[in-house]
C-alpha cells in the first residue's frame, strides 16, 4: 500500500495560503456545527518518526476554537498507567458530545512501536487488533466521528530530518536511539505499519494516508480530510431508531427458574461460616495486592434482593485501602455526554485492588431497555460491547465476577413492606421500586436474556439464591474466596 504512494507531491506557497484560508473558515464552521449537534470527534495522528505529526496538529488547531478541543500526546505507559487495563487511558480521553479530542499517536502504539521493540507474540498482536477494532466500533456506533491520519515519509527524508534535529542543541533530545534504529530498519518497521493499516482500515474508521514530505501539501490534505468527514456527518440525516418493544422479543430458556430459593442457613450456621470465610478473605486480599491482581465484582438483582447486605459482608473482611464500592445510579448530565461504558471504564481498579459495583453497566439491557431510555439497536449491540469490555479486563489480569441476587416476587413484597414499616429503613424504598415491581415479568425476560448472552468463562454470572439472606451472603463470600484461591493457584503453576 505505502510503496505506491507518491511522496513527491508538493504545493507552492501562494496556492497553499489561498487554500488554507478557505479551508480554515470551513473547518471552524464545522466545529461549531458539531458542537451544536452534540457530535463528538476524535482525530488520530499516526505515522513514521519525524513525519511531522506535531507540526500538522499545530496547523490544524489554528482553525479551531480552543475551548472545543483537547490535544493528547500519547507516549509509553507511565508506571501508574501500567497498573490499569491498557485501554483505560484512552477511554478517559474520549471527548464529550460536541467536543474534539486530537491524538498525537494513540492506542496504536501497542501494535506499532511497542510491538516492533518488544516483539509481541502472534496471539498478543491478534488480541490487540481485536481490542482496537472493538473500541472504534463501539464509539462510532454511539455517534463518534473517528478520523485517522497516517503521515508517511521516505527513509531518506526521515534520516534528513533526524540529522537536522540533532544538529541543534534545542532539538537533539527529540531523536532517540530507537528512532535511529527504526530508520536503520526502515523496511521492517514499514511492514509493521503496513499490516496495521490493512487490519484496521474499516468502513466506520478508515485511514487516510498523508504524503508528508511537503508540509504545505500535507496540511491541505489533512484539512480536506477532516472537513470531508465532518461534512458527511453533519449533513447525514439521523435515522429513526426503533424503540424497545418487549412484546416482540421471544422468551429465552429460563435460567432463574433453576434457582432453589428454599436454600437457607440457621443463624448459628451463618455466623460460623461467615467468620471463617471473612478471615480467609482478609488473607487472600493481601495476596491479591502482593501479586498485583485486580478484581472486579458486579452486583445486580431485584430491588431488595440483598445486594447491599452481601457487599457489606464482603467489605468487612477487606483492607479499606485496597477496595472501593461504586454505587451506580441513573447517569447524570455529565455522564450522558459520553458513551455509556465511559463512566465504568474510568472507575476500573488498578492492579492489586478491588472495585465492587453496586449495579453495573448491565442497566443498559435492563432498566434502559424496559423504560425506553435507549433504542432497540443500542441495547441489542450492548451485549457484545459489554462482553468485549469484560474480556479486555480479564485479559489484563483481572478477576471478573458478576452476581445476580435472585428472590421471588412474594419475598420482594415482604421486604418492601418491612422497609416501609421500619423508620431506619424507609429510605431504602421508593415509589420507583413499586413501579418497577409492576413490570416484573418484563424485567424477568430481560434478565434471562442478559444472563444467557453475557455469562462467559472469563466473566461469569453467579445466580445467588437470595430468599434467605444468610444463605445469599455466604454464597457470595464462598464464591469470591474460591475464585481468588483458584487464581492464586494458577499463578503458582506459571
Amino acid at each position: 500500500m505505502l510503496e505506491k504512494i507518491d511522496l513527491s507531491k508538493k504545493m507552492k506557497k501562494p496556492e497553499y495560503k489561498e487554500e488554507i484560508q478557505t479551508l480554515s473558515i470551513r473547518l471552524g464552521e464545522l466545529q461549531r456545527a458539531c458542537q451544536s449537534a452534540k457530535i463528538p470527534v476524535m482525530i488520530v495522528f499516526e505515522g513514521l518518526d519525524a513525519s511531522g505529526k506535531g507540526v500538522q496538529i499545530g496547523k490544524l488547531i489554528q482553525a479551531l476554537d480552543p475551548r472545543g478541543f483537547e490535544v493528547f500526546a500519547v507516549k509509553k505507559e507511565t508506571e501508574e498507567e501500567k497498573f490499569y487495563p491498557y485501554m483505560k487511558r484512552f477511554w478517559t480521553k474520549i471527548p464529550e458530545r460536541g467536543k474534539i479530542s486530537i491524538f498525537d499517536t494513540s492506542w496504536y502504539r501497542k501494535v506499532l512501536g511497542e510491538r516492533f521493540e518488544n516483539q509481541m507474540s502472534k496471539g498478543e498482536v491478534a488480541k490487540a487488533y481485536h481490542t482496537i477494532q472493538n473500541f472504534e466500533k463501539e464509539l462510532t456506533d454511539d455517534g463518534m466521528v473517528i478520523i485517522k491520519l497516517f503521515l508517511y515519509i521516505s527513509k531518506r527524508e526521515q534520516k534528513k530530518r533526524f540529522e537536522k534535529l540533532t544538529s541543534s542543541r534545542e532539538s537533539e533530545w527529540r531523536v532517540t536511539g530507537n528512532d535511529w534504529r527504526r530508520n536503520e530498519e526502515y523496511d521492517a518497521y514499514l511492514q509493521v505499519n503496513e499490516e496495521m493499516l490493512a487490519k484496521t482500515d474499516t468502513d466506520f474508521a478508515p485511514w487516510t494516508i498523508v504524503e508528508a514530505t511537503d508540509k504545505r501539501y500535507a496540511a491541505v490534505k489533512i484539512y480536506k480530510t477532516v472537513i470531508k468527514a465532518l461534512e458527511a456527518t453533519v449533513e447525514r440525516k439521523p435515522e429513526e431508531e426503533e424503540k424497545a418493544s418487549e412484546l416482540d422479543e421471544k422468551p429465552v430458556e429460563s435460567v432463574l427458574n433453576k434457582a432453589d430459593l428454599s436454600l437457607s442457613y440457621t443463624r448459628e450456621e451463618y455466623e460460623k461460616k461467615k467468620k471463617k470465610l471473612q478471615k480467609e478473605l482478609t488473607k487472600l486480599h493481601g495476596e491479591l495486592y502482593r501479586r498485583r491482581i485486580p478484581m472486579i465484582l458486579g452486583f445486580e438483582g431485584w430491588d431488595a434482593g440483598g445486594k447491599g447486605g452481601a457487599i457489606k459482608r464482603l467489605t468487612q473482611a477487606l483492607d479499606p485501602r485496597g477496595y472501593v464500592v461504586i454505587p451506580t445510579a441513573a447517569p447524570n448530565d455529565w455522564e450522558k455526554k459520553h458513551h455509556y461504558l465511559w463512566r465504568f471504564w474510568i472507575k476500573m481498579p488498578k492492579k492489586g485492588h478491588i472495585t465492587i459495583f453496586d449495579r453495573t453497566w448491565y442497566g443498559r439491557v435492563m432498566v434502559e431497555r424496559i423504560e425506553g431510555f435507549c433504542t432497540k439497536q443500542e441495547w441489542k449491540r450492548a451485549y457484545k460491547e459489554m462482553n468485549d469490555m469484560e474480556e479486555q479486563l480479564a485479559d489484563s489480569g483481572a478477576i471478573v465476577m458478576k452476581f445476580w441476587m435472585q428472590i421471588d416476587k412474594d419475598e420482594q413484597e415482604r421486604r418492601f413492606k418491612e422497609r416501609q414499616a421500619n423508620p431506619a429503613k424507609q429510605w431504602k424504598i421508593t415509589d420507583e421500586d413499586w413501579r418497577n415491581r409492576e413490570k416484573w415479568d418484563l424485567y424477568e425476560r430481560a434478565v434471562e436474556e442478559m444472563l444467557v448472552k453475557t455469562s462467559t468463562p472469563s466473566a461469569p454470572w453467579i445466580i445467588v439464591e437470595g430468599n434467605d439472606k444468610y444463605y445469599a451472603r455466604i454464597k457470595v463470600l464462598e464464591t469470591v474466596v474460591e475464585a481468588i484461591r483458584r487464581r492464586l493457584s494458577e499463578e503458582k503453576e506459571k
